[in-house]
């Protein structure tokens, strides 16, 4: 079985809680069995897979496979095209990790996302933009960094899709169980 979920913002990627009073994966009702494949870290939401398929994990995360993940980061400031030259071109440095090449573009008009809560911080004088980043690998909290080492540190992120498979449909904190043709668009490039 293979789950697609959209985590709000606030969740612990685990199913139990470091803090009391955490909120985590065990408080929206999934099946037995299942665990999260890949992580996002409290500060981001969006579409997160789960599986009880043994090897699963591996597979997706492997590096050989190099499937994309996409993610949406609200940005304080408006980047330059340098900076989005340099998020797109790899080679920053990020915990000693040399960054690999990534799809990176400025996007025109603020996408459509559920309202976040709490909402991101409103600062008059200092716009925000919004970046579409498209990576084939996760290190920790790699976006944010990536953002931040440019000029422009995330306020907010949404991961998108995983694959060709989007989590479009799925409102915060719904889950479903995918089926094979869902499954397979994982996979594709």
């Amino acid at each position: 079985m293979v789950i697609a979920f959209h985590k709000p913002y606030g969740v612990l990627c685990q199913f139990t809680p470091d803090q009391p009073g955490q909120k985590t994966l065990a408080d929206f009702g999934f099946p037995a069995g299942v665990y999260p494949v890949g992580r996002l870290d409290m500060d981001s939401e969006g579409l997160l897979l789960l599986s009880d398929e043994p090897g699963f994990n591996n597979r997706l995360l492997d590096p050989k496979t190099a499937h994309p993940r996409t993610y949406l980061a609200q940005v304080e400031g408006v980047p330059t095209a340098d900076a989005v030259s340099r998020l797109a071109r790899g080679g920053l440095v990020i915990q000693g990790h040399r960054t690999l090449p990534c799809s990176a573009r400025l996007l025109e008009n603020e996408p459509e996302a559920a309202p976040r809560d709490p909402p991101v911080r409103f600062r008059q004088a200092i716009p925000t933009s919004w970046l579409e980043l498209k990576l084939v690998e996760g290190k920790n909290r790699q976006v944010r960094r990536m953002t931040a080492a440019v000029g422009f540190p995330t306020l907010r992120l949404i991961r998108v899709a995983i694959g060709k498979l989007d989590g479009a449909g799925l409102a915060q904190g719904a889950w479903e169980s995918l089926a094979s043709g869902d499954i397979a668009r994982i996979w594709q490039k």
